[in-house]
Formats: C-alpha cells, structure tokens, sequence
C-alpha cells in the first residue's frame, strides 16, 4: 500500500503536493484512499445486485429441489452479512492510511467478528431451517419448538463467544474474569433463579413432548392453542383471541391436558331420554336399532373401520405398550339401558367420531342426534321432558 502511494506522489507534481499539504495527507493516500472506498463500495453493488440476480436464477432452475429452493428463499440473508464484512475489509484500509490508533484497531476488530458470527448465525438457521423443511417434506415429524429451542441455544452461544472474542482483543485477562465469574456467578445464578429454572423446564418439557407448537391444550384457567415455546415462557393464544404467557415452571410442575394428541375418535356422549314405558321388545328394538345406525354410519368410528393400526399387531404381541392409547385412537361404541331416571328411562349413547377436528364433529354429532329422533318418532316410544304439576285444594270455609 505505501508503494503505491509513492508510486502516485512521484507522478504527481510538487505544486499539487503542496497544495494538500494543509489536509494533512498526501495527494497520493487520497487517491488510494479514494480508490478504496468506491472499490469497496462498486463490490458492495456487485454483490447486492449482479452476481444476487444470478445466483437466483441459477437455484430458481432447480427448485424443485428442497436445497436449493430454500437456499433461493434465504439468499439475501446469508450473503448480507458477507457483503458488510468485504465492505468494512475496504473501510478499513482506507482509513488506515490516515489514522492508526487502538481505538479504531478495537472497532473494526469488534465489527469483523460481528458480522462473521451473523454469518455463522445465518448459515446455521438455514441448514435448521433446511432440516425442518426436509422432514416435512418426507411427511414426519418435525417439532418447530425443538428448532426455536435450539436456535436460541445458537443466539445465546454465539453472543457469549462474541463477547469474549471482543474482551480477549482488548486485554481482558479472561482467566481472571472466569475466576471472578465462579463467585460472582453464584450470586447472579441465587438472583437470576427463577429465570434458569425457567430455561431448564423448558428443556424438560421439549424432551417430554408434553405438547407441541399448534396443539389445543388446557392448563389451569388458560386454554387455547400453543404459538411459541420460548427459552423461559410459553405463549398460547386463547379462543377470545387473546395472547397468554405462561412460565415454563408452572407448566412443568402442573397438569397440561393435550386435546391435539388424538388421532382418531372425539367422543360423543349424551343420554336419550324416553318417557316410562313397560313394552321392553320396543325399548330393545329402539336400542337395536340406534346401535346399527351407529355402526353403519360413516363417520362415527367402530371395531371394523379401523381394525388394524400401523404396527398394532407386533406392539400387541410383544406386549410393550397400546398403540392406539399412545397415539390416540378410540372407536367404542356404546348403546345401553342405563338407568331409570325420575321422570324417564335414560339410554346411553356412547360413540366416536372419525374425525377430531370440532367443526365436522359437531357436523357428526347433529346428524347422529337427528337420526335418533327419526328412529324414536318412528317408534311407538315418546320423549321425555321434565314437567311440575301444581294440585291446587279448594277450601270452603265454614261458619261458626
């Protein structure tokens, strides 16, 4: 670099260099200078808009691969900053001609490592982002708050190697800072406890799948859908619209009722109430035919429609766990006499629907309920309804 600038000054008349003299620079560290700053700035270009354009249409022929349709999706983000970090580079060397002083030393130093560790931060959600993608492409699971989880854990890392890349450059003994840290460490773990137990129940509830982002669960007083599972608090967003957050400890520490964790079958239950009746062939055709309805009906689940569940065979005989219990699987169906009540004979109707979504059940539960009332009006059985009768007793008074 000092080769060039005299190289410039030897072309240059002694007039000229005169002239800059009261700048305090030479007319050849202005011209390098210069030079560096409209390189830094026409690569800064060159990078945000040709070679931008031409790596997307490079990934755009390939789409329909899942690589390189994501990396399309997250370009931008990655080589951002890429491009601040060759840019500064420039800034650098330009400045450096004029000033060399520690502070400026620490400041790119602290910038250089910035933009590199948003870089490795980038690159890093991208191949999460591309694992995620990929599960769901070959249709399994994929657990969205285990990728928060450790994209946070990432956050977190890579800000504390920053900061201690940026104390180490600036002359921090960080052998004594660790030491310092053992004790000064206990007493922020004593005053920041409810903020790590937080972070390590969450840790427990991701490893104990008690729920997962997008289900239905009930806790307490709070019921609604999971939005996001944090480091230490858990959102959920209510069926009144409203966004609640939980710490992680109390739903650690508590019931959580998991309404998504079904695959088949949401019970319907009620009782059909008839009003007394002593003809007990018609009472058990009623009941006969209620039960046949149900068995045949398409949407409501029986022993034959879902006779074998994946791998239920070989779970069964090995005798580890019920399959349909883990996954969530019911098909009883129940008809029966189960009591006589004050005012009526109660018929229990215990069934499940296929579907466990709440609009087609409710679908489901009218429809079985209107064709209860067609097999009792076809019947010579009555519904019952609870009514009061009030006796009144006229009184006649008689004179003494």
């Amino acid at each position: 670099m000092e080769h060039l600038i005299n190289l410039i000054n030897t072309w240059l008349p002694e007039e000229l260099i005169r002239y800059t003299a009261y700048l305090h620079a030479t007319p050849g560290e202005l011209t390098v200078a210069l030079g560096l700053l409209l390189l830094g700035a026409l690569l800064n270009w060159f990078l945000r808009r040709p070679l931008l354009r031409w790596l997307k249409w490079r990934l755009y022929r390939h789409r329909r691969e899942i690589f390189f349709r994501l990396l399309y999706n997250r370009l931008v983000k990655i080589l951002r900053p890429l491009r601040l970090l060759l840019t500064l580079f420039f800034i650098k060397k330009a400045v450096e001609i004029f000033w060399v002083t520690e502070w400026l030393d620490t400041l790119f130093f602290t910038l250089y490592w910035l933009f590199f560790f948003w870089w490795i931060y980038e690159v890093t959600k991208f191949l999460l982002y591309l694992t995620l993608t990929a599960k769901i492409a070959r249709q399994r699971v994929a657990r969205m708050e285990l990728f928060n989880l450790f994209l946070n854990i990432t956050r977190v890392f890579i800000a504390f190697l920053f900061v201690l890349l940026v104390l180490s450059h600036m002359g921090v003994d960080l052998t004594a800072l660790i030491t310092s840290l053992g004790i000064g460490g206990a007493i922020l773990g004593l005053s920041a406890k409810d903020t790590l137990t937080n972070f390590f129940d969450s840790i427990r509830l991701v490893s104990e799948d008690a729920f997962r982002q997008g289900d239905w669960i009930r806790t307490g007083e709070v019921e609604g859908f999971v939005t996001e599972m944090g480091l230490t608090s858990t959102k959920i967003r209510t069926f009144d619209n409203a966004l609640v957050t939980i710490p992680n400890t109390l739903l650690a520490n508590t019931h959580v009722i998991n309404w998504s964790r079904r695959m088949v079958g949401r019970r319907i239950k009620f009782y059909l109430r008839l009003k007394p009746s002593y003809d007990t062939r018609e009472i058990d055709r009623v009941i006969y035919e209620i039960y046949e309805m149900l068995h045949s009906h398409p949407d409501i689940v029986n022993k034959n429609k879902i006779r074998y569940f994946k791998r239920m065979k070989m779970t069964y005989e090995s005798g580890l766990f019920n399959l349909e219990d883990k996954y969530g699987v019911r098909r009883t169906l129940l008809v029966y006499l189960d009591e006589i009540g004050e005012y009526s004979l109660n018929i229990l109707i215990y069934a499940f629907s296929i579907s466990v979504d709440w609009e087609e059940w409710l679908r489901v539960k009218q429809d079985v309920i209107r064709r209860i009332l067609k097999i009792v009006d076809d019947s010579s059985l009555e519904l019952a309804v609870p009514r009061q009768e009030i006796l009144l007793e006229a009184r006649r008074e008689t004179e003494e």
